[in-house]
């Protein structure tokens, strides 16, 4: 094993997966573009830290965005999606009016004049997003499916 391929194996390890606050979360790395001469660390390991530039594929949703995912949980305050590693929030108050909240059973949301569909867990939706936080390890986002064209995509299997 050659030092590079040592060195793309702990770089995969250590970022594949993981949310940086200013790029998003990584989902996979692309090539290697350099690596740097390393320095070994003065803490008395025998370690050496290298600079390494690359490319990588990231997941970073932005204000406005329109994004297909699926929901997770439903509760009377609204539901919780996901797409990819991201985790979305829709208040009741940015589902459409037509909608209204059944405890009964499983929990969902029910369309006012046509009782098969359902907003349940595993439903696919498409939903924009009105907000994202940003940390330096999550990325939390608000959306709204109280616009054309947003909603319902396919009922859960």
């Amino acid at each position: 094993k050659s030092l590079r391929d040592v060195i793309e194996k702990k770089l995969i390890e250590e970022v594949e997966g993981t949310c940086h606050g200013r790029y998003g979360y990584v989902i996979c790395v692309n090539r290697i573009d350099s690596i740097g001469k390393g320095k070994i660390r003065q803490d008395g390991t025998g370690f050496a830290t290298f600079k390494v530039k690359y490319m990588a594929a990231v997941c970073r949703p932005y204000k406005g965005e329109v994004i297909d995912c699926v929901v997770t949980s439903v509760n009377k305050m609204g539901f919780f999606a996901e797409a990819g590693p991201l985790q979305i929030f829709v208040s009741n108050h940015l589902i459409p009016e037509d909608y209204e909240y059944n405890a009964v059973g499983d929990p969902c949301y029910v369309l006012h004049d046509d009782d098969t569909q359902t907003l349940q867990e595993r439903t696919e939706v498409r939903l924009r997003i009105v907000g994202t936080k940003m940390d330096q390890t999550e990325i939390f986002c608000i959306g709204t499916m109280k616009e054309n064209y947003l909603g319902v995509i396919s009922p859960p299997p």
